[in-house]
């Protein structure tokens, strides 16, 4: 008899490539961080090294932070994300990650949650995280990073039929740490994205985003969605920033060519991203969770299947079940 976790539907290995797929991008653009740009006839592989260093097929910060929300999810019983004992138990996640499992974290991220180490226990970890992320907003950080698009794709699975239950806990986990309102923008599309690729199989759902959006930001954004269409993904080289981060993700995504279906698609399109060079672990870990989306767990590679692992020694097996208890 079959795993009861193993996917029964093409929905649910939809659902489990989001974080197969995404943590394979994370493990295949480790090595090149922040290195010079591979060329177009380097062909990137899960080497290991990077800023870690990492070994071969180990994923980062990226997937890491995914799974913490992926737990969260997965234990949430039937309550909404916006439950503050599910965002509470997030953000509890993420504090212990920075203590005990963090083997790379950004600027932002570590400022928000070193904040509030010894002040969450009083005050409630969500809201301490919320109240300083915002805090640093008003007072002139820079807040719009990536490291909230980068894990984003968990809450996509929670309420996968709710596209508005689904942009509103987007960006609240954004706001968790990154609480400027164009990273919160970017989740809601990529989240919407995802989901929307989970239900119908199509990256439909990336445009369908944008009118998620307050009416005012929409044109902006769909501005940005055509330059991601008509330029190569290292266009977007600086992409620690949310909004070339994406752009990088979708112009990997939507400049490849589907030569035989998804499993052609999905590797070409993550090393179209890593190519994109910067940073190239979140850049495919975000391309990842949406081609994960759309073209399911088995489209990942066999080879990449088998070597990716990280964390509390989570291997794709351990994602795949993470993502399939989310939705069940």
């Amino acid at each position: 008899m079959a795993h009861p976790l193993t996917p029964a539907t093409e929905r649910e290995g939809r659902a489990a490539g989001t974080l197969l797929a995404a943590a394979c991008g994370d493990a295949l653009g480790v090595p090149y961080e922040f290195a010079p740009r591979l060329g177009e006839d380097r062909i990137p592989e899960m080497i290991g090294g990077g800023l870690g260093p990492y070994a071969p097929g180990e994923y980062s910060d990226d997937t890491q932070m995914a799974v913490c929300i992926a737990w969260a999810l997965a234990g949430a019983d039937g309550l909404p994300l916006r439950d503050a004992r599910v965002l509470d138990t997030v953000a509890d996640h993420f504090l212990r990650w920075r203590r005990s499992g963090a083997t790379d974290i950004g600027n932002q991220t570590r400022a928000v949650l070193d904040s509030v180490q010894d002040t969450a226990r009083t005050h409630g970890t969500s809201e301490a995280l919320l109240r300083t992320s915002r805090d640093l907003h008003r007072n002139g950080g820079r807040t719009a990073g990536n490291g909230s698009l980068m894990r984003t794709g968990p809450v996509a699975l929670h309420t996968a039929d709710d596209a508005e239950a689904t942009a509103d806990a987007a960006r609240l986990v954004s706001d968790l740490t990154h609480a400027d309102p164009l990273a919160g923008d970017a989740c809601v599309i990529w989240c919407e994205g995802i989901r929307h690729a989970v239900v119908h199989g199509t990256f439909d759902g990336v445009r369908a985003g944008v009118e998620l959006l307050p009416p005012e930001r929409r044109a902006d954004w769909n501005t940005r969605l055509d330059e991601a269409e008509s330029a190569d993904p290292h266009t977007f080289g600086s992409n620690g920033f949310v909004v070339t981060a994406l752009q990088a993700a979708w112009s990997a995504i939507t400049r490849t060519p589907v030569p035989d279906g998804g499993t052609g698609h999905l590797r070409a399109a993550l090393e179209a991203a890593v190519r994109a060079g910067d940073d190239t672990d979140t850049v495919a870990a975000i391309a990842g969770a949406l081609l994960g989306a759309r073209w399911g767990a088995s489209a990942v590679p066999d080879q990449w299947h088998e070597a990716v692992h990280g964390w509390e020694k989570i291997t794709a097996d351990g994602l795949v079940d993470l993502a399939l208890r989310i939705g069940r």
